[in-house]
């Protein structure tokens, strides 16, 4: 079954440091898909392709198939939106594989009530997660240290008039204290140990879903629970995400 609708009147985090939350606007006309571009049909056969690899939650599926990923990459590269690889954003950074959100987006909502509480994104690098997780969640924080991606996926992001999703521009490795606890946390960028700012910002009962470098020298994805105990955490695929850096730019 399909996730609840997300609720799209929620409080807006006041005016800060970090900067202000992602206004809603009014739609623009429709802009080009590229010569011959069916975007619904390039989504569900991408969607396809993505259970045929093993995604399997209902949540997940329903909000890729939602996302137009084609209005997240330059013009120039609209044909291969649907693709399943990685494509380059600007300043260095690239727009996940379709099947690398999708994949962490399952860990984060496996065996959990949708949609989920608020979620913090560190990496909002050009919207597209943010707004996939704006479906499964009934809020969204999704912090930039590069003032050029913060800027473009506000942009982005415009298009789809999410009220419930919020850009902050700031330090992601310090996470988001007043938003703080979240029901999830999810990066997109890997460093050698997960910021303990991150963990501690986590509700109990909230999950974290963030790529690391273990002691295999490797980059993991890992997933922490946190619990009344304390954390749990699991090591999984082997991932090449942008190193996790601090500071703004």
């Amino acid at each position: 079954m399909a996730p609840a609708p997300v609720p799209r009147v929620v409080a807006r985090p006041a005016a800060g440091p970090l900067g202000p939350a992602l206004s809603p606007v009014a739609r623009p006309a429709p802009r080009p898909q590229g010569a011959g571009l069916d975007s619904s049909a390039f989504r569900a056969a991408m969607v396809r392709r993505l259970q045929l690899q093993g995604l399997a939650h209902e949540g997940v599926v329903a909000a890729m198939q939602a996302v137009e990923r084609h209005r997240f990459v330059d013009s120039a590269l609209v044909s291969q939106a649907y693709e399943d690889t990685s494509l380059p954003i600007g300043l260095g950074q690239t727009i996940s594989k379709p099947s690398v959100v999708a994949r962490m987006a399952e860990l984060l909502c496996e065996g959990r009530e949708l949609p989920m509480g608020r979620v913090l994104e560190i990496g909002t690098g050009c919207g597209y997660q943010a707004a996939v997780l704006s479906h499964l969640s009934r809020e969204v924080y999704s912090i930039e240290r590069l003032r050029g991606l913060h800027e473009k996926a506000r942009e982005n992001l415009r298009w789809f008039r999410l009220s419930n999703v919020h850009l902050l521009f700031g330090d992601g490795m310090l996470g988001f204290d007043r938003g703080a606890p979240y029901a999830g946390i999810i990066a997109a960028a890997g460093g050698e140990a997960l910021p303990q700012a991150w963990l501690d910002q986590l509700a109990v009962g909230g999950r974290l879903v963030a790529p690391a470098r273990t002691a295999t020298g490797q980059q993991h994805l890992m997933v922490v629970d946190r619990t009344a105990q304390g954390w749990v955490s699991k090591t999984l695929d082997v991932v090449n995400f942008v190193p996790l850096k601090s500071g703004t730019v």
